[in-house]
């Protein structure tokens, strides 16, 4: 074995076959170079028999025929040892791996090197597969490989981590933890669990759980309503004029991509980002890092934010060219995820690609998406200032408990430059914001109603002034409030009773003594903030009078 394993550790060493993760190099490395004498027959039911004949009262050790076939091995037996000789065949088979060694090759028509598939598939660009069987399977392909036909077999060499359990087990019938993955399609979907696969990162085992696939499964859920949306906001296949509008704007160009307005110009900035990041790092094999960035992308970016801010172009704006611009940007940015999206999940992917008008080819084999394609870095620091307000405006809403279909007015304070752009994007923060459209001011200083709002900070030179009174019923507060406080300094009464009973703290086991401490001090911090929140309003209600 010594002289084909030496073949093998040069190819590595060479640069001719790559080990990804690169840390499995060294098991395969240190196989190699210890390698012993390998007995490649077995004595099992099934497998390639062994291709020896033996002759009928002749030693084994020294007199055997090597052939193709029982005629071929006849024909040489008689020719070495006269037409009456005997042959039998070794009852062994070949070891398993040993078969499988040969398989790059053999099933393209090996030994003929001529075969049409062998020219065209061997040797082949990666090879697949788990790190537990690095050196029973690879490496014999490698060493087979070159050995057989003077080439590797393959360039690349990608290893997957092993599947486990939830709690990181084995799976194994005596433990009763095996997932039978149709069952698993049956319930989750074929692209869920696929999307969940190919999330692990290469060398690293993945704990399967029903948590994850479930998660995956509403992600698939998602990109099917996302289409569904898309494909309801597109024109009918008779407006020509419209359909002529959408195929004339050119994304891949710098000019389009700035005569765009900021929600648009922000979200194809970060598709091509994205698109070049998840090129390069398949390039890698970081086929994980690819999928949590598009997963990323498509669900808090296009869906939570585009799709939401769209809605004010195509239904609020009263402007055709305006809502046309919004569907070509949809529809780009959409068909751009779907290609993503297609090796992780093929089959939900098709079917929303199919359904898009105009589709001249499958999209298993449309072109990949162009990459270095032009983004505007500093529009793309203006939607993010807009998406940092329009949070704020909403965790104001959460926490005064305002009704979600209630529109609140506001006051928004910035320099003249991020007033103007906050203020052309007035129906999307509307929108998204909840706030009412009519009483949304832009100023340079605070408004004279100051004291009686609630004053935000979204970022650095950005603020906003919402009115209490458009809140909440600042009398009824106050008294809800105060009750709640007195229900929550009973509470903490009791627990610091507890606390400071030395039969509790020496006696009771110290997880439940910590426990307690931990509710008295969050207990405490809530008791804070309610106090501050009543001072505040209780100082609105004297500021009113």
């Amino acid at each position: 074995m010594e002289p084909l394993a030496e073949k093998a550790l040069c190819a590595v060493e060479k640069g001719e076959l790559t080990i990804l993760p690169e840390r499995f190099e060294k098991i395969y490395n240190h196989w190699l170079s210890n390698i012993k004498d390998w007995c490649i027959s077995r004595q099992l039911w099934w497998g390639h028999r062994i291709p020896v004949w033996y002759i009928v009262g002749k030693d084994c050790e020294e007199e055997y025929i090597v052939a193709k076939s029982a005629e071929e091995a006849l024909i040489k037996a008689r020719d070495k040892y006269g037409k009456d000789v005997e042959i039998y065949q070794d009852p062994d088979v070949l070891d398993t791996w040993f078969s499988s060694a040969l398989w790059p090759f053999s099933t393209l028509g090996w030994p003929d090197v001529s075969a049409e598939d062998f020219k065209k598939f061997y040797p082949t660009t990666m090879l697949e597969t788990g790190h537990d069987i690095l050196f029973f399977w690879v490496a014999r392909m490698v060493m087979m490989g070159i050995e057989f036909t003077g080439t590797v077999p393959f360039s690349y060499v990608y290893l997957h981590g092993l599947i486990r359990d939830s709690q990181g087990r084995k799976m194994s019938k005596t433990l009763g933890n095996v997932i039978d993955p149709l069952d698993t399609i049956k319930e989750f979907g074929t692209d869920a669990l696929r999307f969940t696969l190919a999330l692990g990162t290469a060398g690293q085992d993945l704990n399967l759980s029903t948590e994850r696939l479930t998660a995956n499964k509403a992600f698939t859920n998602k990109l099917w309503n996302a289409g569904k949306f898309v494909l309801q906001n597109l024109p009918n296949q008779d407006n020509f004029s419209g359909w002529q509008t959408i195929q004339a704007y050119k994304f891949e160009t710098e000019e389009t991509l700035l005569s765009l307005p900021l929600p648009e110009c922000w979200v194809v900035s970060k598709l091509h980002m994205l698109i070049d990041r998840a090129t390069e790092s398949y390039n890698k094999f970081f086929f994980g890092d690819v999928g949590r960035e598009t997963y990323d992308f498509f669900w808090s970016d296009f869906a939570d934010w585009y799709i939401e801010a769209s809605k004010a172009r195509l239904y609020h704006s009263g402007n055709d060219s305006v809502a046309l611009g919004a569907q070509a940007v949809l529809l780009y940015v959409f068909e751009n995820i779907l290609k993503l999206l297609h090796p992780f999940m093929p089959f939900v992917t098709e079917e929303l690609w199919q359904a898009l008008p105009n589709r001249k080819e499958a999209l298993i084999i449309s072109t990949w998406p162009q990459t270095s394609l032009p983004r505007n870095n500093n529009l793309v620091k203006r939607f993010e200032n807009l998406q940092a307000l329009t949070r704020a405006i909403r965790n104001a809403r959460a926490e005064y408990s305002v009704e979600p279909a209630k529109r609140i007015s506001a006051s928004i304070v910035a320099n003249e430059e991020v007033v103007q752009y906050i203020s052309e994007e007035k129906e999307v923060l509307a929108l998204l914001s909840r706030l009412d459209l009519d009483n949304i001011h832009f100023t340079d200083s605070p408004p004279g109603d100051a004291k009686q709002s609630v004053h935000l900070v979204a970022s650095e030179g950005l603020e906003a002034y919402l009115p209490l009174a458009d809140m909440v019923d600042i009398s009824a507060e106050v008294e809800r409030l105060s009750k709640r406080l007195s229900k929550m300094q009973t509470e903490y009464e009791g627990l610091k009773a507890r606390l400071n009973s030395p039969k509790f703290v020496e006696k009771a086991p110290e997880d439940i003594v910590r426990g307690v401490r931990e509710k008295a001090a969050e207990a405490e911090e809530k008791i804070n903030l309610t106090k501050n929140r009543l001072d505040f309003l209780k100082s609105t209600v004297l500021v009113s009078q």
